[in-house]
């Protein structure tokens, strides 16, 4: 084998390990983040079960109605049998011998079977309300789920957004030294001119800001790589896959700030929270009619059967005679139960009462709560649109005053402190308006959550 086809088989196999190891980048969406997100949280899992527990105890409730008890014990030993000294009996008239004995010589295996059924007829609806009284109950666990959904979401489009500044960031610090180098470069230039009135003291400052410039840059990787690492354990990255955001540029949110009543109205009558009280006022008004209806007489019809067999025991024939080991009954008929505890009862009743006016004042406070986180969230976002707008304005004020500067450096007409002056506050701005969008993207998802509107439906022109 020559030494040229050694070396290609080389560089083809470096090759070939060079793309098992390259990253996969994966680009996904704010709503397939979102949707991702909740899917892999613990949290929502184990409010789902919450939700499936719920569900079970409305079918363990109605399985109530119906042959509430319906049990079979047996029994199950060796005994031994009888013999009797009289020739002029018998086997069915044993029972007719005192003297009657055991015959241990005689062992047989004993079995009894017992079978009891109760059926309720008429319980003045308390089984009736306590249905009701559960589905309400599963009602309120669905509600805290929507709740916990809703948080879930919340903190992931904030995070989505936190990457969607972190590359803002970045991108901002690499125009940004950029132009430190080319100010650098400058100076040298200037320092080797002869005759060059080059100020020592600006040196130094632009040194100062370097080193200062620097640090915020390490900063920035370091976030951005936590960021990263968050991204990562929540899309349950697995080998060399990364995932990013779709979107490349933090954008402010498009959706216009409607009238504080609207999103008021809206938090009052749809909040997941409002809709979990109203179920347990009402689960709470259905178990005060379960217990009332314990004051009165209930209605049910009951079965038993019971059989016995032993085989060296012989069945008495008299009705009025019952071998316990070996006989068959039945019996049917419609019962009446009555909880004759009224005292205790009545206070049941007071406490269901009680629960149930707790419940409503819960909502009455829940609904104050809410008005007043809307005029919170509702303010915040409003101011936070009008910091963006200004903080827009001033940073076109900047990039024109930096121009100049600029122009004037160029031309001798300007020293290096103004120079970096501009740089700088222009560079504040540009961090400080990705900041101020970032920031009211966010108070405009608290307003929408605080709302009930899914984060979802907030829209960016992403058309940069």
């Amino acid at each position: 084998m020559s030494t040229k086809t050694l070396l290609l088989g080389a560089v083809c196999l470096f090759c070939f390990i060079s793309a098992g190891q390259a990253q996969d980048t994966v680009r996904v969406s704010l709503q397939e983040f979102i949707a991702q997100g909740v899917q892999n949280s613990g949290e929502i899992d184990a409010e789902r079960q919450k939700v499936r527990l719920a569900t079970n105890r409305i079918r363990q409730t109605q399985s109530k109605r119906y042959v509430p008890k319906f049990e079979l014990n047996t029994q199950h030993g060796v005994i031994p049998g009888v013999k009797s000294n009289r020739d002029d009996l018998d086997e069915n008239e044993y029972y007719l011998d005192p003297n009657l004995e055991n015959d241990f010589e005689d062992i047989a295996v004993f079995t009894r079977a017992e079978v009891q059924l109760i059926q309720p007829l008429y319980t003045w609806g308390a089984l009736k309300n306590a249905v009701k009284a559960s589905k309400a109950a599963a009602n309120a666990a669905e509600s805290q789920f929507n709740i916990k959904k809703s948080e879930t979401e919340l903190r992931l489009y904030k995070l989505y957004q936190s990457y969607l500044l972190s590359l803002e960031v970045s991108r901002l610090l690499d125009e940004a030294q950029e132009q430190l180098d080319d100010i650098g470069q400058q100076i040298e230039e200037k320092r080797k001119e002869e005759g060059s009135e080059l100020d020592e003291s600006d040196v130094f400052k632009f040194e100062v800001f370097k080193s200062e410039f620097a640090i915020r840059t390490a900063e920035v990787k370091e976030n951005a790589e936590y960021v990263q690492n968050i991204w990562n354990y929540v899309m349950n990255a697995t080998g060399n896959t990364v995932y990013m955001p779709e979107e490349r540029f933090l954008d402010p949110v498009q959706n216009p700030i409607k009238t504080l009543d609207y999103y008021r109205s809206r938090a009052v009558n749809q909040r997941p929270e409002v809709e979990a009280l109203e179920a347990g006022i009402k689960a709470a008004e259905y178990g005060v009619n379960a217990t009332r209806a314990q004051n009165y007489p209930s209605l049910f019809l009951g079965l038993q059967g019971s059989f016995a067999h032993t085989p060296n025991r012989p069945r008495q024939s008299n009705p009025f005679i019952i071998n316990n080991t070996n006989y068959a009954s039945a019996s049917i008929g419609v019962g009446i139960r009555q909880n004759l505890d009224f005292f205790s009862m009545k206070y049941d009743v007071q406490k269901s009462k009680i629960q149930r006016e707790q419940a409503e004042f819960s909502k009455q406070a829940a609904i104050d709560g809410i008005v007043l986180q809307i005029n919170e969230k509702y303010k915040e976002a409003s101011v936070s649109k009008i910091k963006v707008e200004k903080t827009d304005e001033a940073l076109v004020t900047s990039k024109k005053w930096l121009r100049q500067e600029q122009l004037d450096y160029d031309f001798g007409m300007s020293n290096t402190k103004d120079l970096i002056d501009a740089i700088q506050k222009e560079l504040e701005l540009k961090v400080k308006y990705k900041r101020e969008i970032f920031n009211f993207n966010q108070d405009m998802a608290e307003l929408f959550k605080a709302s009930d509107l899914s984060v979802t439906k907030l829209t960016t022109n992403y058309s940069k």
